[in-house]
């Protein structure tokens, strides 16, 4: 695109994904100020914290409002069944969409199901999931620039994929042995709207494990790494702090590595890939180095005996786990530098 500036529209813009995703488009220097909607019939106005001018409204959502705005690209931060019956719509009015939820990140329907999705028209919808391309731009640049859906990953997803995908690709990972991922995230991951175990008074001072064997975030990580159900034990954990992920991964080598051997597999598959960073061994990442950045850190530790790894990952699950890696996908979409708007 040369000459005009991209018009944008966001639903969900008062989640904390959602209005994430408002400040950075507004910022974005080759997007005009995107039109910015919420389910319900009230309006309402952005926090201060995340539009220039403070009084940006959010306006109820109609197809008819999304038409009028001209809107070329429509951003779902929306709950998963909403984005699910929502998109085919979207499709059929010619826009081109960047999903945010989980609706149309799975290919197999064993993973899915854990959604319960009732779609409408079944066909149509098993359409859409064949069509869908996981925004995932280290590893599918190529099918993102022309789609007409991409579907953000999940944020734990992000974490830890990332962090495996190089090995695995080179099969150096021993999966019979197993994967173990220990993932922590800040509160924000679990969304805007309160309950019991995001309250204050339950994360204050305290850590706790949820969702063991169940985490929606599960199908996402088996199948872009193609692993075996079996092959991976993935634990989510709770942290009293707004925001970040850190992921420990604990793996076996299929033969004995040295450092540089597995730093050096690290750098090759990220070299041109601006938003993750490797950390020279024997460095690790904090959560506190990705903060408010759309970067994902990886570092790992190699065991004297060049079998046993572990590898941590980190990243702002608001940014490079969600709003940020969605507009790092709309630059892949345009022809833009993935960069762009996010530095």
């Amino acid at each position: 695109m040369t000459g005009t500036k991209l018009k944008t529209a966001v639903l969900g813009a008062t989640g904390y994904s959602g209005l994430e995703l408002a400040r950075l488009l507004r910022r974005h220097p080759r997007v005009e100020a995107p039109l910015l909607m919420r389910r319900g019939e009230a309006a309402a106005e952005v926090d201060p914290a995340y539009a220039s001018d403070g009084h940006t409204p959010i306006m109820p959502f109609s197809w008819s409002r999304v038409e009028d705005h001209g809107t070329q690209l429509l951003f779902l931060a929306t709950p998963h069944s909403i984005s699910r019956s929502l998109v085919p719509e979207a499709m059929k009015r010619g826009l081109r969409v960047v999903d945010l939820s989980g609706a149309w990140r799975l290919k197999q329907q064993e993973h899915r199901v854990v959604y319960g999705f009732k779609d409408e028209d079944s066909t149509a919808a098993a359409h859409l999931d064949a069509q869908a391309v996981y925004g995932l731009p280290e590893l599918h640049a190529k099918c993102i620039a022309p789609a007409r859906l991409v579907a953000n990953p999940g944020c734990y997803a992000t974490s830890v994929i990332l962090a495996l995908a190089p090995l695995v690709s080179a099969d150096l990972v021993d999966r019979e042995r197993g994967i173990i991922s220990d993932s922590k995230s800040g509160v924000s991951g679990a969304g805007k709207e309160p309950t019991a175990r995001t309250h204050f008074v339950s994360v204050a001072d305290n850590l706790s494990a949820y969702s063991v064997f169940g985490h929606r975030h599960m199908g996402e990580i088996l199948e872009q790494l193609s692993l075996a159900r079996n092959q991976l034990i993935f634990t989510p954990h709770l942290l009293p702090i707004p925001r970040g992920i850190l992921s420990t991964i604990y793996v076996y080598l299929k033969k004995t590595s040295t450092s540089g051997e597995v730093e050096s597999c690290f750098r090759e598959s990220y070299r041109g890939k601006p938003w993750v960073r490797v950390y020279a061994t024997p460095h690790l990442p904090q959560i506190s180095g990705s903060l408010y950045t759309n970067y994902c850190d990886i570092g790992f530790s190699l065991a004297d005996d060049g079998w046993r790894m572990v590898i941590v990952s980190c990243l702002d699950n608001l940014l490079k786990g969600a709003a940020g890696q969605a507009v790092q996908n709309m630059n892949l979409m345009y022809g833009w530098s993935e960069e762009e708007g996010l530095v």
